[in-house]
């Protein structure tokens, strides 16, 4: 017989572990290797992040010069129709633009004059006749509360006291803010009237060189919008100094029968910054002329606030619409919701431009959409169908109660016949 050694598995030696089983496919192992595009994508990842945080970073640092840029590009479509009527007629480019800009200057700087010295002329008014105020207002309070009160008094006490120390303390401190205030304004000012010229005045080389970049189909479509934005702007700005005339003449027809003074002056205060200040031009125009008047006659700053207030009405209801539909074609209400988005994103800025930028982006795409013709229904003018025979609730009743009612009689009949079968 045959030994049953060979059949018999031999016990490993003691100490020593039994042989592993080989590694499964994928398995990680000590001589697997990391992949070769993982370094690869984590380098690229982290490049983007860099890029990322970097852009981020100069877009808020360079917000500012964007936000001027941005102005002074729709400052320059809005003299581009008149330095193009004068460079049609044989005069240069830069020449018709200076002339442009020395005009706007000159009226800029003539409301600023006009406003400056009516200002000056009320507060010198308002602090000479300071005393005879504070007369009548001892004379009211020694009468009502039986006081004794005295102007040398009130006004010992005026100068001694700390709150005024302490408002004189921080007007000073504040009058750096306001200075660097006023600088960085004239700056800005000044970059964006810089901006403005070169756009205008170099108009046609930079659509020469824009388009230069682009295919030939492209560069149609980049003209025509170009062409639509000037034509929007320059309505735009057309209405609103229309608005702004007819809103001064009425405010100085009501200022100068009330004869409150430096009407004509208050006029065009009213007139220009009702119409070219958005969201709160209105209060602000109207709060000037309302203490001015006040300073005449209490009775009268509360009818400048009434004529204030109907005329707003009249404008947002009757002359806007009709002004704003012929010269940019823009929906009152697509108007009044550009003017709030644009002040969520830029602030003042945003809301004086939305309306322009609007209208361009409603024109240029509506040679895009596609268009049909409406069917001639009754629904589309508000109608709604009429029922023949009745509508309300009665009707409703009454038809459901009929078609239940039919519904039995069928039933009916059909059991009848299974049943004579």
């Amino acid at each position: 017989m045959a030994s049953t050694d060979d059949t018999v598995p031999h016990a490993p030696p003691s100490g020593t572990a039994p042989p592993g089983r080989p590694a499964a496919e994928g398995a990680a192992g000590p001589s697997a290797r990391m992949p070769r595009w993982l370094p690869r994508a984590m380098v690229l990842a982290l490049a983007l992040v860099a890029v990322f945080q970097l852009g981020s970073w100069a877009f808020h640092q360079l917000l500012g010069l964007l936000i001027n840029l941005l102005i002074a590009f729709f400052l320059a479509l809005a003299i581009e129709p008149a330095v193009s009527r004068m460079a049609a007629r044989g005069m240069r480019r830069g020449l018709a633009t200076c002339l442009v800009f020395i005009g706007l200057t000159i009226v800029a700087a003539g409301f600023v004059t006009l406003l400056g010295s009516m200002l000056a002329g009320q507060i010198i008014k308002m602090a000479e006749g300071f005393p005879d105020y504070l007369d009548s207002v001892i004379s009211w309070v020694n009468h009502t509360f039986h006081t004794d009160l005295k102007r040398v008094d009130v006004q010992e006490g005026l100068l001694h006291s700390g709150w005024l120390r302490k408002y004189v303390q921080n007007s000073a401190a504040g009058v750096l803010d306001v200075s660097a205030q006023v600088l960085g304004g004239l700056f800005q000012l000044l970059t964006i009237a810089l901006f403005s010229f070169y756009f205008a005045a170099d108009g046609p080389r930079l659509r020469r060189a824009l388009c230069s970049v682009l295919p030939p189909a492209r560069q149609a479509e980049v003209l025509r919008a170009w062409e639509i934005a000037v034509d929007k702007t320059g309505g735009y700005i057309y209405s609103r100094g229309l608005m702004a005339l007819i809103s001064g003449v009425a405010h100085y027809i009501l200022f100068q029968a009330l004869g409150v003074p430096y009407a004509p002056v208050l006029g065009v205060w009213v007139g220009l910054v009702s119409q070219f200040i958005p969201t709160i031009g209105t209060y602000l125009a109207g709060a000037l002329p309302m203490l001015i008047a006040f300073t005449v006659d209490p009775w009268y700053a509360l009818w400048v606030l009434v004529f204030v207030v109907v005329y707003q009405q009249f404008e947002n209801y009757m002359l806007q619409p009709k002004l704003t539909s012929k010269t940019v074609d823009i929906h009152p209400a697509v108007a009044f919701g550009s003017v709030i988005a644009g002040t969520a994103l830029l602030g003042a800025v945003g809301a004086l431009i939305a309306i322009p930028a609007v209208a361009t982006l409603q024109a240029f795409l509506g040679a895009y959409v596609k268009r049909y013709a409406v069917t001639d229904d009754p629904r589309v003018h508000g109608h709604r169908r009429r029922d023949p025979v009745g509508s309300g609730m009665l009707t409703r009743a009454w038809r459901v109660r009929a078609q239940r009612q039919e519904t039995r009689d069928t039933t009916g009949a059909g059991t009848a016949e299974d049943g004579s079968a």
